[in-house]
Protein backbone atom coordinates (compact mmCIF):
# COMPACT_ATOMS: atom_id res chain seq x y z
CA UNK A 1 0.00 0.00 0.00
CA UNK A 2 2.97 2.15 0.39
CA UNK A 3 4.58 1.38 -2.11
CA UNK A 4 1.26 2.21 -4.35
CA UNK A 5 1.15 5.68 -2.19
CA UNK A 6 4.01 6.98 -2.88
CA UNK A 7 4.16 6.14 -7.16
CA UNK A 8 0.53 7.82 -6.92
CA UNK A 9 2.56 11.32 -5.26
CA UNK A 10 5.20 11.02 -7.20
CA UNK A 11 3.09 10.76 -10.65
CA UNK A 12 0.72 14.10 -9.56
CA UNK A 13 3.77 15.88 -8.29
CA UNK A 14 5.59 15.25 -11.71
CA UNK A 15 2.22 15.92 -13.76
CA UNK A 16 1.90 18.99 -12.08
CA UNK A 17 5.64 20.34 -12.88
CA UNK A 18 4.86 19.69 -16.65
CA UNK A 19 8.28 16.92 -16.59
CA UNK A 20 4.96 14.36 -17.56
CA UNK A 21 2.25 14.21 -19.86
CA UNK A 22 -1.06 12.21 -19.02
CA UNK A 23 -0.19 10.25 -21.69
CA UNK A 24 2.55 8.84 -20.39
CA UNK A 25 1.52 8.10 -16.77
CA UNK A 26 1.19 3.96 -16.66
CA UNK A 27 -0.34 1.94 -14.12
CA UNK A 28 3.03 1.00 -11.34
CA UNK A 29 2.63 -2.57 -10.28
CA UNK A 30 5.17 -3.22 -7.62
CA UNK A 31 5.86 -7.22 -7.69
CA UNK A 32 4.81 -8.56 -3.55
CA UNK A 33 5.79 -11.33 -1.78
CA UNK A 34 2.78 -12.53 0.42
CA UNK A 35 3.67 -14.32 3.64
CA UNK A 36 0.72 -16.66 3.12
CA UNK A 37 1.32 -17.34 -0.03
CA UNK A 38 4.75 -18.64 0.92
CA UNK A 39 4.06 -20.32 4.50
CA UNK A 40 1.31 -22.67 1.85
CA UNK A 41 3.88 -23.35 -0.47
CA UNK A 42 6.45 -24.41 2.27
CA UNK A 43 3.72 -26.88 2.93
CA UNK A 44 2.86 -27.61 0.11
CA UNK A 45 6.46 -29.04 -1.48
CA UNK A 46 6.52 -30.85 2.25
CA UNK A 47 3.41 -32.46 1.38
CA UNK A 48 4.72 -33.48 -2.05
CA UNK A 49 7.79 -35.14 -0.66
CA UNK A 50 5.35 -37.41 1.90
CA UNK A 51 3.77 -38.20 -1.47
CA UNK A 52 7.19 -40.14 -2.49
CA UNK A 53 9.12 -40.90 0.71
CA UNK A 54 6.92 -42.99 2.60
CA UNK A 55 4.12 -42.87 0.30
CA UNK A 56 4.73 -43.95 -2.78
CA UNK A 57 7.70 -46.27 -1.41
CA UNK A 58 4.73 -47.84 1.01
CA UNK A 59 2.29 -47.88 -1.49
CA UNK A 60 4.43 -49.67 -4.55
CA UNK A 61 6.51 -52.08 -1.61
CA UNK A 62 3.23 -53.54 -0.60
CA UNK A 63 2.07 -54.98 -4.16
CA UNK A 64 5.31 -56.41 -4.32
CA UNK A 65 6.11 -60.20 -2.86
CA UNK A 66 7.59 -59.79 0.64
CA UNK A 67 11.45 -61.17 -0.55
CA UNK A 68 11.44 -57.70 -2.95
CA UNK A 69 9.95 -55.12 -0.39
CA UNK A 70 13.21 -52.97 -0.20
CA UNK A 71 14.49 -53.16 -3.06
CA UNK A 72 11.39 -51.17 -3.48
CA UNK A 73 11.53 -48.80 -0.92
CA UNK A 74 15.48 -48.21 -1.81
CA UNK A 75 14.74 -47.95 -5.71
CA UNK A 76 11.90 -44.88 -4.64
CA UNK A 77 13.99 -43.41 -1.60
CA UNK A 78 17.17 -43.19 -3.87
CA UNK A 79 15.91 -42.10 -7.06
CA UNK A 80 14.23 -39.12 -4.72
CA UNK A 81 17.06 -38.37 -3.67
CA UNK A 82 19.34 -38.51 -6.80
CA UNK A 83 16.72 -36.11 -8.63
CA UNK A 84 16.90 -33.70 -6.39
CA UNK A 85 20.71 -32.91 -6.74
CA UNK A 86 19.97 -33.55 -10.73
CA UNK A 87 17.52 -31.17 -10.24
CA UNK A 88 19.71 -27.87 -8.43
CA UNK A 89 22.82 -28.89 -11.00
CA UNK A 90 21.07 -28.41 -14.36
CA UNK A 91 17.78 -29.49 -14.18
CA UNK A 92 15.60 -26.23 -13.24
CA UNK A 93 17.40 -24.48 -15.50
CA UNK A 94 16.85 -26.38 -18.31
CA UNK A 95 12.98 -26.70 -17.04
CA UNK A 96 11.93 -22.81 -15.71
CA UNK A 97 14.00 -20.52 -17.77
CA UNK A 98 14.09 -19.13 -21.46
CA UNK A 99 15.68 -21.41 -24.09
CA UNK A 100 14.35 -22.89 -26.80
CA UNK A 101 10.38 -24.11 -26.99
CA UNK A 102 11.84 -27.69 -25.91
CA UNK A 103 13.77 -26.84 -23.67
CA UNK A 104 15.14 -23.98 -21.56
CA UNK A 105 18.92 -22.08 -21.38
CA UNK A 106 22.09 -22.33 -18.88
CA UNK A 107 21.52 -19.01 -17.20
CA UNK A 108 20.73 -20.72 -13.76
CA UNK A 109 23.08 -23.67 -13.63
CA UNK A 110 23.39 -24.68 -10.49
CA UNK A 111 20.95 -22.53 -9.37
CA UNK A 112 23.50 -19.49 -10.73
CA UNK A 113 22.09 -15.76 -10.02
CA UNK A 114 19.25 -17.18 -7.18
CA UNK A 115 19.11 -15.47 -3.92
CA UNK A 116 16.43 -15.07 -0.85
CA UNK A 117 15.82 -12.01 -2.58
CA UNK A 118 14.53 -13.49 -5.67
CA UNK A 119 10.97 -14.58 -7.09
CA UNK A 120 9.00 -16.49 -9.16
CA UNK A 121 5.81 -15.34 -10.74
CA UNK A 122 2.47 -16.80 -9.91
CA UNK A 123 -0.72 -16.89 -11.79
CA UNK A 124 -1.53 -13.44 -10.70
CA UNK A 125 -0.11 -9.79 -12.02
CA UNK A 126 2.27 -8.63 -9.39
CA UNK A 127 1.71 -11.56 -7.23
CA UNK A 128 5.53 -13.54 -6.46
CA UNK A 129 6.75 -16.54 -4.37
CA UNK A 130 10.31 -16.56 -3.50
CA UNK A 131 12.02 -18.78 -6.03
CA UNK A 132 13.66 -21.07 -3.45
CA UNK A 133 10.55 -22.56 -2.34
CA UNK A 134 9.91 -22.67 -6.49
CA UNK A 135 12.98 -24.46 -6.89
CA UNK A 136 11.89 -26.55 -4.19
CA UNK A 137 8.60 -27.64 -4.96
CA UNK A 138 9.43 -28.55 -8.56
CA UNK A 139 12.20 -30.03 -7.70
CA UNK A 140 9.73 -32.14 -5.84
CA UNK A 141 7.91 -33.16 -9.14
CA UNK A 142 11.37 -34.17 -10.46
CA UNK A 143 11.42 -36.47 -7.81
CA UNK A 144 8.25 -38.38 -7.73
CA UNK A 145 7.89 -38.47 -11.97
CA UNK A 146 10.77 -41.29 -12.06
CA UNK A 147 9.92 -43.01 -9.23
CA UNK A 148 6.78 -44.06 -10.51
CA UNK A 149 8.28 -45.55 -13.21
CA UNK A 150 9.79 -48.52 -11.20
CA UNK A 151 5.85 -49.98 -10.69
CA UNK A 152 5.65 -51.36 -14.10
CA UNK A 153 8.82 -54.15 -13.74
CA UNK A 154 9.18 -54.03 -10.23
CA UNK A 155 10.90 -57.20 -8.93
CA UNK A 156 12.93 -57.96 -12.05
CA UNK A 157 15.42 -54.89 -12.73
CA UNK A 158 19.16 -54.34 -11.84
CA UNK A 159 19.34 -51.08 -9.18
CA UNK A 160 22.11 -49.72 -10.81
CA UNK A 161 20.66 -50.15 -14.37
CA UNK A 162 17.41 -48.45 -12.63
CA UNK A 163 19.80 -45.41 -12.39
CA UNK A 164 21.31 -45.09 -15.29
CA UNK A 165 17.73 -45.30 -16.62
CA UNK A 166 16.84 -42.43 -14.60
CA UNK A 167 19.91 -40.35 -15.11
CA UNK A 168 18.91 -40.52 -19.18
CA UNK A 169 14.99 -40.35 -18.77
CA UNK A 170 15.31 -37.39 -16.57
CA UNK A 171 17.73 -35.46 -18.62
CA UNK A 172 16.15 -36.05 -22.01
CA UNK A 173 12.14 -36.86 -21.49
CA UNK A 174 11.28 -35.18 -18.11
CA UNK A 175 13.00 -31.73 -18.39
CA UNK A 176 11.91 -31.24 -21.97
CA UNK A 177 8.08 -32.52 -21.01
CA UNK A 178 8.59 -29.86 -18.23
CA UNK A 179 9.17 -26.73 -20.10
CA UNK A 180 7.07 -27.67 -23.19
CA UNK A 181 4.29 -27.70 -20.89
CA UNK A 182 5.53 -25.26 -18.05
CA UNK A 183 7.14 -22.11 -19.20
CA UNK A 184 6.16 -19.03 -19.85
CA UNK A 185 7.11 -15.99 -18.69
CA UNK A 186 4.49 -14.95 -15.95
CA UNK A 187 1.22 -12.81 -16.12
CA UNK A 188 3.00 -9.39 -15.62
CA UNK A 189 4.39 -9.97 -19.22
CA UNK A 190 0.81 -9.87 -20.38
CA UNK A 191 0.70 -5.94 -20.69
CA UNK A 192 -0.98 -5.87 -23.90
CA UNK A 193 -1.43 -7.97 -27.08
CA UNK A 194 1.41 -6.94 -28.66
CA UNK A 195 3.19 -7.56 -25.35
CA UNK A 196 1.22 -10.81 -25.09
CA UNK A 197 2.53 -12.14 -28.60
CA UNK A 198 6.18 -11.65 -27.13
CA UNK A 199 5.77 -13.41 -24.42
CA UNK A 200 3.73 -15.81 -26.16
CA UNK A 201 6.79 -16.82 -28.60
CA UNK A 202 8.50 -17.71 -25.63
CA UNK A 203 7.27 -20.00 -24.00
CA UNK A 204 7.05 -24.11 -24.47
CA UNK A 205 6.08 -25.73 -27.40
CA UNK A 206 2.72 -27.12 -25.55
CA UNK A 207 2.04 -24.03 -23.92
CA UNK A 208 2.18 -22.01 -26.96
CA UNK A 209 -0.26 -24.78 -28.49
CA UNK A 210 -2.67 -24.02 -25.61
CA UNK A 211 -2.48 -27.26 -23.63
CA UNK A 212 -3.43 -27.25 -20.45
CA UNK A 213 -1.65 -29.31 -17.38
CA UNK A 214 -2.54 -27.92 -14.33
CA UNK A 215 -0.22 -29.92 -11.99
CA UNK A 216 1.30 -32.38 -14.42
CA UNK A 217 -0.78 -35.15 -16.05
CA UNK A 218 1.25 -35.01 -19.26
CA UNK A 219 4.95 -33.80 -17.21
CA UNK A 220 4.12 -36.34 -14.79
CA UNK A 221 1.50 -39.11 -15.18
CA UNK A 222 1.69 -39.71 -19.08
CA UNK A 223 5.00 -39.33 -19.14
CA UNK A 224 6.13 -41.88 -16.52
CA UNK A 225 3.23 -44.33 -17.20
CA UNK A 226 4.68 -44.48 -21.37
CA UNK A 227 8.05 -44.93 -20.00
CA UNK A 228 6.28 -47.61 -17.62
CA UNK A 229 5.01 -49.28 -20.61
CA UNK A 230 8.13 -49.40 -22.86
CA UNK A 231 10.29 -51.06 -19.84
CA UNK A 232 8.14 -53.57 -19.01
CA UNK A 233 8.00 -54.84 -22.63
CA UNK A 234 11.89 -54.72 -22.99
CA UNK A 235 12.01 -56.17 -19.94
CA UNK A 236 9.97 -58.93 -20.27
CA UNK A 237 7.64 -60.89 -17.46
CA UNK A 238 8.65 -61.75 -14.53
CA UNK A 239 9.42 -65.47 -13.72
CA UNK A 240 6.35 -67.52 -12.91
CA UNK A 241 3.64 -65.16 -14.36
CA UNK A 242 0.21 -66.56 -14.37
CA UNK A 243 2.20 -69.85 -13.30
CA UNK A 244 2.32 -69.15 -9.75
CA UNK A 245 1.47 -66.29 -7.09
CA UNK A 246 2.76 -62.73 -7.08
CA UNK A 247 0.25 -61.71 -4.95
CA UNK A 248 0.73 -58.68 -2.85
CA UNK A 249 2.96 -59.08 0.57
CA UNK A 250 0.78 -56.43 2.57
CA UNK A 251 -1.96 -54.47 1.16
CA UNK A 252 -1.81 -53.04 4.30
CA UNK A 253 0.93 -51.32 3.55
CA UNK A 254 -0.74 -50.12 -0.05
CA UNK A 255 -3.48 -48.90 1.72
CA UNK A 256 -0.92 -46.94 3.77
CA UNK A 257 0.91 -46.03 1.01
CA UNK A 258 -2.22 -44.69 -1.19
CA UNK A 259 -3.65 -42.74 2.04
CA UNK A 260 -0.40 -40.67 2.08
CA UNK A 261 -0.07 -39.97 -1.07
CA UNK A 262 -3.77 -38.90 -0.99
CA UNK A 263 -3.21 -36.57 1.56
CA UNK A 264 0.17 -35.45 0.09
CA UNK A 265 -1.88 -35.14 -3.58
CA UNK A 266 -3.35 -31.67 -1.81
CA UNK A 267 -0.08 -30.41 -1.96
CA UNK A 268 0.84 -31.36 -5.47
CA UNK A 269 -2.18 -30.09 -6.55
CA UNK A 270 -3.16 -27.12 -4.94
CA UNK A 271 0.07 -26.31 -4.45
CA UNK A 272 0.51 -25.92 -8.19
CA UNK A 273 -1.64 -22.66 -8.20
CA UNK A 274 1.36 -20.92 -6.07
CA UNK A 275 -0.99 -19.03 -4.29
CA UNK A 276 -3.58 -19.49 -1.16
CA UNK A 277 -7.03 -17.87 -2.31
CA UNK A 278 -10.11 -19.04 -3.70
CA UNK A 279 -9.15 -21.07 -6.67
CA UNK A 280 -6.49 -23.02 -4.15
CA UNK A 281 -9.88 -24.06 -2.33
CA UNK A 282 -11.41 -25.10 -5.65
CA UNK A 283 -8.41 -27.33 -6.37
CA UNK A 284 -9.07 -29.17 -2.91
CA UNK A 285 -12.43 -29.67 -3.60
CA UNK A 286 -11.83 -30.78 -6.82
CA UNK A 287 -8.81 -32.94 -6.00
CA UNK A 288 -11.04 -34.89 -2.90
CA UNK A 289 -14.35 -35.33 -5.03
CA UNK A 290 -12.48 -37.22 -8.11
CA UNK A 291 -10.29 -39.16 -5.77
CA UNK A 292 -13.40 -40.51 -4.01
CA UNK A 293 -15.31 -40.85 -7.49
CA UNK A 294 -12.85 -42.99 -8.68
CA UNK A 295 -12.78 -44.96 -6.00
CA UNK A 296 -16.18 -46.31 -5.37
CA UNK A 297 -16.14 -46.58 -9.49
CA UNK A 298 -13.81 -48.86 -9.40
CA UNK A 299 -14.50 -50.74 -6.56
CA UNK A 300 -18.66 -50.42 -7.70
CA UNK A 301 -16.73 -52.35 -11.21
CA UNK A 302 -14.77 -54.81 -9.55
CA UNK A 303 -17.64 -55.97 -7.19
CA UNK A 304 -20.01 -55.94 -10.24
CA UNK A 305 -17.47 -58.09 -12.39
CA UNK A 306 -15.30 -59.89 -10.14
CA UNK A 307 -17.77 -60.45 -7.16
CA UNK A 308 -16.34 -59.02 -4.23
CA UNK A 309 -14.64 -55.43 -3.90
CA UNK A 310 -11.22 -55.81 -2.87
CA UNK A 311 -8.66 -53.42 -0.56
CA UNK A 312 -6.04 -53.12 -3.42
CA UNK A 313 -9.16 -51.90 -5.76
CA UNK A 314 -10.19 -49.34 -3.69
CA UNK A 315 -6.59 -47.95 -3.22
CA UNK A 316 -5.93 -48.20 -6.71
CA UNK A 317 -8.89 -46.23 -7.41
CA UNK A 318 -8.05 -43.33 -5.27
CA UNK A 319 -5.03 -43.21 -7.23
CA UNK A 320 -6.82 -43.47 -10.55
CA UNK A 321 -9.08 -40.40 -9.69
CA UNK A 322 -6.17 -38.36 -8.28
CA UNK A 323 -3.82 -38.95 -11.45
CA UNK A 324 -6.96 -37.84 -13.48
CA UNK A 325 -8.32 -34.60 -11.93
CA UNK A 326 -4.41 -34.08 -11.72
CA UNK A 327 -4.51 -31.84 -15.12
CA UNK A 328 -7.99 -30.40 -14.85
CA UNK A 329 -8.06 -29.19 -11.29
CA UNK A 330 -7.85 -25.84 -11.56
CA UNK A 331 -10.38 -25.56 -14.43
CA UNK A 332 -12.91 -28.03 -13.71
CA UNK A 333 -16.13 -27.52 -11.32
CA UNK A 334 -17.28 -29.63 -8.17
CA UNK A 335 -19.34 -31.81 -10.77
CA UNK A 336 -16.75 -32.02 -13.56
CA UNK A 337 -14.42 -33.23 -10.96
CA UNK A 338 -16.89 -36.20 -10.18
CA UNK A 339 -17.39 -37.32 -13.43
CA UNK A 340 -14.11 -37.54 -14.54
CA UNK A 341 -13.35 -39.67 -11.24
CA UNK A 342 -15.99 -42.20 -12.18
CA UNK A 343 -14.78 -42.30 -15.64
CA UNK A 344 -11.00 -42.63 -14.72
CA UNK A 345 -12.19 -45.28 -12.02
CA UNK A 346 -13.90 -47.75 -14.67
CA UNK A 347 -11.52 -47.18 -17.10
CA UNK A 348 -8.26 -47.52 -14.92
CA UNK A 349 -9.90 -50.84 -13.66
CA UNK A 350 -10.70 -52.41 -16.78
CA UNK A 351 -6.74 -51.15 -18.20
CA UNK A 352 -5.51 -52.89 -15.15
CA UNK A 353 -7.42 -55.84 -15.98
CA UNK A 354 -8.74 -56.64 -19.41
CA UNK A 355 -6.25 -54.71 -21.34
CA UNK A 356 -3.74 -55.98 -19.91
CA UNK A 357 -4.40 -59.55 -19.94
CA UNK A 358 -5.35 -58.78 -23.58
CA UNK A 359 -1.93 -57.47 -24.67
CA UNK A 360 0.36 -59.42 -22.47
CA UNK A 361 2.62 -57.53 -20.95
CA UNK A 362 3.60 -57.90 -17.24
CA UNK A 363 3.21 -54.27 -15.87
CA UNK A 364 4.14 -55.35 -12.48
CA UNK A 365 2.06 -52.76 -10.19
CA UNK A 366 0.25 -50.88 -12.94
CA UNK A 367 2.33 -47.48 -13.35
CA UNK A 368 0.70 -47.09 -17.11
CA UNK A 369 -2.85 -48.87 -16.20
CA UNK A 370 -3.15 -46.24 -13.74
CA UNK A 371 -0.68 -43.25 -14.65
CA UNK A 372 -0.71 -43.36 -18.13
CA UNK A 373 -4.06 -44.43 -18.54
CA UNK A 374 -5.32 -42.50 -16.04
CA UNK A 375 -3.43 -39.45 -16.90
CA UNK A 376 -4.61 -39.45 -21.10
CA UNK A 377 -8.19 -39.41 -19.81
CA UNK A 378 -7.31 -36.45 -17.48
CA UNK A 379 -5.33 -34.82 -19.75
CA UNK A 380 -8.16 -34.79 -22.61
CA UNK A 381 -11.15 -34.72 -20.11
CA UNK A 382 -9.45 -31.26 -19.67
CA UNK A 383 -11.40 -29.89 -22.22
CA UNK A 384 -14.56 -31.34 -21.45
CA UNK A 385 -14.65 -30.50 -17.88
CA UNK A 386 -12.89 -26.87 -18.33
CA UNK A 387 -15.71 -25.77 -20.54
CA UNK A 388 -17.93 -22.62 -18.01
CA UNK A 389 -21.53 -24.12 -19.89
CA UNK A 390 -20.35 -27.59 -17.40
CA UNK A 391 -19.50 -25.43 -14.92
CA UNK A 392 -15.64 -25.16 -15.41
CA UNK A 393 -13.69 -21.72 -14.57
CA UNK A 394 -12.28 -21.52 -18.53
CA UNK A 395 -9.33 -20.07 -19.43
CA UNK A 396 -8.16 -16.77 -18.33
CA UNK A 397 -7.36 -14.23 -20.92
CA UNK A 398 -3.67 -12.12 -19.01
CA UNK A 399 -4.15 -9.36 -22.19
CA UNK A 400 -7.84 -8.57 -21.74
CA UNK A 401 -7.58 -9.79 -17.68
CA UNK A 402 -10.84 -11.85 -17.88
CA UNK A 403 -12.08 -15.00 -18.97
CA UNK A 404 -11.24 -15.79 -22.73
CA UNK A 405 -14.46 -17.22 -25.37
CA UNK A 406 -14.22 -21.14 -24.93
CA UNK A 407 -14.46 -23.58 -27.52
CA UNK A 408 -14.11 -27.10 -26.50
CA UNK A 409 -13.26 -28.59 -29.63
CA UNK A 410 -10.14 -25.93 -29.79
CA UNK A 411 -9.03 -26.82 -26.28
CA UNK A 412 -9.86 -30.60 -27.04
CA UNK A 413 -7.62 -30.43 -30.07
CA UNK A 414 -4.71 -28.23 -27.61
CA UNK A 415 -4.70 -31.19 -25.17
CA UNK A 416 -4.33 -33.98 -28.05
CA UNK A 417 -1.50 -32.39 -28.67
CA UNK A 418 -0.03 -32.47 -25.12
CA UNK A 419 -0.87 -35.95 -24.82
CA UNK A 420 0.82 -36.77 -28.77
CA UNK A 421 3.72 -35.45 -28.07
CA UNK A 422 4.35 -36.85 -24.84
CA UNK A 423 3.46 -40.68 -25.70
CA UNK A 424 5.75 -40.07 -28.19
CA UNK A 425 8.60 -38.27 -27.10
CA UNK A 426 8.70 -40.16 -23.69
CA UNK A 427 8.16 -43.08 -25.42
CA UNK A 428 11.07 -42.52 -27.83
CA UNK A 429 13.03 -41.27 -25.40
CA UNK A 430 12.69 -44.43 -22.73
CA UNK A 431 12.88 -47.03 -25.77
CA UNK A 432 16.30 -46.07 -26.46
CA UNK A 433 17.37 -45.64 -22.90
CA UNK A 434 16.10 -49.52 -22.00
CA UNK A 435 18.11 -50.62 -25.12
CA UNK A 436 20.92 -48.75 -24.53
CA UNK A 437 21.41 -49.66 -21.14
CA UNK A 438 20.46 -53.27 -21.77
CA UNK A 439 23.26 -53.81 -24.33
CA UNK A 440 26.34 -52.17 -22.47
CA UNK A 441 25.02 -53.69 -19.10
CA UNK A 442 21.96 -55.51 -19.03
CA UNK A 443 18.84 -54.66 -17.48
CA UNK A 444 17.66 -58.00 -15.51
CA UNK A 445 19.25 -59.63 -12.98
CA UNK A 446 19.68 -63.05 -13.38
CA UNK A 447 16.78 -66.46 -12.71
CA UNK A 448 18.90 -66.87 -9.19
CA UNK A 449 18.69 -63.79 -8.36
CA UNK A 450 15.27 -62.86 -9.03
CA UNK A 451 14.19 -66.32 -7.05
CA UNK A 452 16.00 -65.29 -3.94
CA UNK A 453 14.68 -61.68 -4.16
CA UNK A 454 16.21 -58.99 -4.94
CA UNK A 455 16.29 -57.58 -1.24
CA UNK A 456 19.08 -59.93 -0.72
CA UNK A 457 20.35 -60.39 -4.21
CA UNK A 458 20.64 -56.47 -4.77
CA UNK A 459 20.88 -55.15 -1.14
CA UNK A 460 22.12 -57.88 1.25
CA UNK A 461 19.43 -57.03 3.60
CA UNK A 462 15.69 -58.35 3.91
CA UNK A 463 12.05 -56.17 5.11
CA UNK A 464 11.58 -59.11 7.63
CA UNK A 465 12.97 -61.46 10.04
CA UNK A 466 11.32 -64.48 10.33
Amino acid sequence: MKHLLNSFILVILLSFTGMVSAESVVEVVTPTINKGDTAWMIMATVLVILMVIPGLALFYGGMVRAKNMLSVLMQVFVIFSMMAILWALYGYTLAFTEGTPFIGGLSKLFLFGITPDSMAATFSKGVYVPEYIYVAFQLTFAGITPALIIGAFAERVKFSAILIFMLIWFTFAYLPMAHMVWYWAGPDAYTDAAAGSTAGATAGFLFQKGALDFAGGTVVHINAGIAGLIGCLIVGKRMGYKKESLAPHSVTMTMIGASLLWVGWFGFNVGSNLEANGLSALVFVNTLLASAAATLAWSGAEWIIRGKPSMLGGASGAIAGLVAITPACGWAGPMGSIVLGLVAGIACFIAVTSLKSLLGYDDSLDAFGVHGVGGIIGALGTAVVASPALGGTGVWDYVTNGVAEYSMSTQFISQAWGVGVCIVWSGVVSFIAFKLIDIVMGLRVSEEAEREGLDISEHGETAYHM
